[in-house]
């Protein structure tokens, strides 16, 4: 029996080490965000989720990304009393370039268009950021402003699992 479970883990180990070594892989991630600034006056932390996905090509990757971003909006007090600011909701697309330092470690710069949800148009997104990927799990921290008549900006840590 013990024999059997030895087995089953070096599969599955070595299945995800193959998935690691491959050149292209995709999956989901969440993500929370830490709003800086103009950003944060109007509005509480933020959330999302998306699907990343990135292609290997040596030391050096294309990424990508796509998800959904919510800002909840924050109650301020005026001169005229309390005033509730309105939530941020966002469609942020990505795209970008990643250079791996080491097997598991790396730098990526990432830019996009932010696509506001309630009419606001959208936003240049400029997002770099370092991260670690460990067999399928990717977990990074960044910072992303989104660039539109002003920024608004914020810190993120990001955790995904690639396939």
């Amino acid at each position: 029996m013990k024999t059997v479970l030895v087995f089953a883990t070096l599969a599955i180990t070595c299945s995800q080490a193959s998935a690691q070594l491959k050149g292209f892989s995709i999956g989901p991630y969440v993500e929370v965000a830490k709003p800086i600034g103009r950003l944060e006056e109007t509005n509480k932390h933020g959330g999302g989720v998306g699907v990343s996905a990135d292609i290997r090509l040596g030391k050096i990757g294309l990424t990508g990304s796509a998800g959904f971003m919510h800002f909840p909006g924050r109650t301020i007090e005026t001169s005229e009393g309390a005033k509730e600011t309105p939530a941020i909701n966002v469609i942020p697309v990505r795209a970008g370039i990643k250079y791996r330092f080491a097997p598991v470690l790396y730098a990526k710069l990432e830019g996009g268009m932010a696509n506001y949800t309630n009419n606001d148009g959208s936003a240049f997104i400029l997002s770099p950021g370092i991260g670690l990927r460990v067999l399928g799990l990717d977990v990074q921290a960044k910072y992303e402003t989104w660039i539109n008549n002003g920024t608004r900006s914020f810190w993120g840590l990001k955790a995904g699992y690639n396939f």
